[in-house]
């Protein structure tokens, strides 16, 4: 498989609308709740935002990449600090990238808890079934990052 999987063409303009809504405060999923992700690009520094869906796990949040090779995984291994937006609601966080080995239960329970995640990832042929089995089979290939506070 290679490094780097392109998500389909209409995502990167479908991600700048919903950006707009999650901004606005606008749910856009019935997922867990998405927000905005912004960090500064690694090359020029200037804020990146991408929507994101955190989910929660015994207390602590997590973050799951659903296409290896994203820019905004590169840019927060980079920054490791970033802002999450929710409406009004601005929290500045550090986000620790996991060892595969401690992303894989992660892995296992992100298509119950994201399903539409698990099927943009099954479409563009990461997964074929979707299942438990399957997802943990991306630890080490699909990043995935511990939500940390700054305190």
């Amino acid at each position: 498989m290679p490094d780097r999987v392109h998500p389909p063409r209409i995502v990167k303009p479908l991600n700048k609308v919903f950006v707009a809504l999650l901004r606005l405060g606008i749910p856009i999923s019935r997922d867990e709740s998405p927000v905005v992700l912004t960090v500064p690009g690694r090359n020029t520094g200037k804020p990146r935002s991408t929507p994101v869906t955190p989910i929660n796990i015994d207390g602590a949040r997590y973050v799951v990449n659903g296409y290896p090779g994203a820019d905004w995984v590169a840019n927060v291994r980079a920054a490791r600090e970033v802002t999450l937006t929710r409406g009004r609601h601005l929290e500045r966080v550090r986000m620790v990238e996991l060892s595969p080995e401690d992303a894989r239960p992660v892995l296992r329970v992100f298509p119950a808890l994201v399903p539409t995640g698990a099927e943009l990832m099954k479409r563009v042929g990461l997964l074929t079934e979707g299942t438990p089995d399957e997802f943990e089979t991306l630890a080490g290939r699909c990043p995935v990052f511990r939500i940390e506070p700054i305190t």
